[in-house]
């Protein structure tokens, strides 16, 4: 599945200078001098109040966000940083055409490090994070149980409902993946669903034929180094994003 990413918290202090009662000779601070602290500080701990939209959401974008300690015994290794950054950024852009993000839907079949992600970029875009471990039940309603052996066991409610699905299944096995699928099937709406699947390369041929998935030349990382070569793939032409789909021989 994915990765862990280690929370980086920004902590603000507060900086003064401490003034001796007893010392008649206490250095003072113009007013010119002041500012320029007062305006360091700020640079130190954060864009500005008045700064401009653009910063400050550079500036969000720049935290970390905090998961769960990973399970290996579930199959668990979260993405690296740039990997849920490239990849919330490209589910983003796919719901830019819709008029309200709210009205947009997004599946993440076991990847939660991709669901945090989102949520971090836009509180506005829903998300529903279909995940095995009930530690994640912390996301209240946008937490759904999934056990990819039941692979439709999931509310009505979910059927046909997803304009994309973003799948990362637990285990690279012929099994997992068919079943996944089903899922998958069960989610989309039908001729206007975006699918991304993250998995191992060898589940290539697999992904082509059960879902006409093709590799896009960006490549996911985890955090721990895992010895498999893992790829994208989509059901859609990402053009100059994700490095585009891969050339066929």
């Amino acid at each position: 599945m994915e990765e862990e990413l280690k929370n980086n918290p920004i902590t603000n202090s507060q900086n003064g200078v401490v003034v001796d009662d007893e010392d008649d000779d206490t250095p003072t601070l113009s007013l010119e001098t002041l500012a320029a602290l007062k305006e360091f500080l700020a640079e130190q701990n954060g864009p500005p109040v008045n700064a401009e939209p653009e910063e400050k959401e550079k500036e969000k974008e720049k935290k970390e966000v905090a998961l769960v300690t990973e399970d290996w015994r579930l199959s668990q290794f979260w993405y690296d940083r740039d990997t849920a950054e490239t990849v919330a950024h490209e589910v983003l852009t796919l719901s830019q055409p819709s008029q309200s993000q709210s009205d947009f839907r997004v599946a993440c079949i076991a990847c939660p490090t991709l669901y945090a992600y989102l949520k971090n970029f836009s509180h506005d875009i829903s998300v529903q994070l279909l995940e095995y471990d009930k530690r994640f039940e912390q996301y209240g309603n946008e937490f759904t149980f999934y056990d990819y052996n039941q692979p439709e066991e999931l509310p009505l409610e979910m059927k046909r409902a997803f304009h994309v699905v973003v799948a990362d299944p637990p285990y690279l096995s012929k099994e997992c993946l068919e079943k996944v699928t089903q899922t998958i099937s069960f989610l989309t709406r039908p001729g206007e669903s975006y699918l991304l699947l993250l998995t191992g390369e060898v589940q290539r041929d697999r992904a082509a034929e059960l879902m006409s998935l093709r590799p896009c030349g960006f490549r996911p990382r985890h955090s721990s180094k895992l010895g498999n070569e893992f790829r994208l793939f989509t059901n859609y032409d990402p053009g100059n994003r994700l490095g585009g789909w891969e050339q066929e021989d």
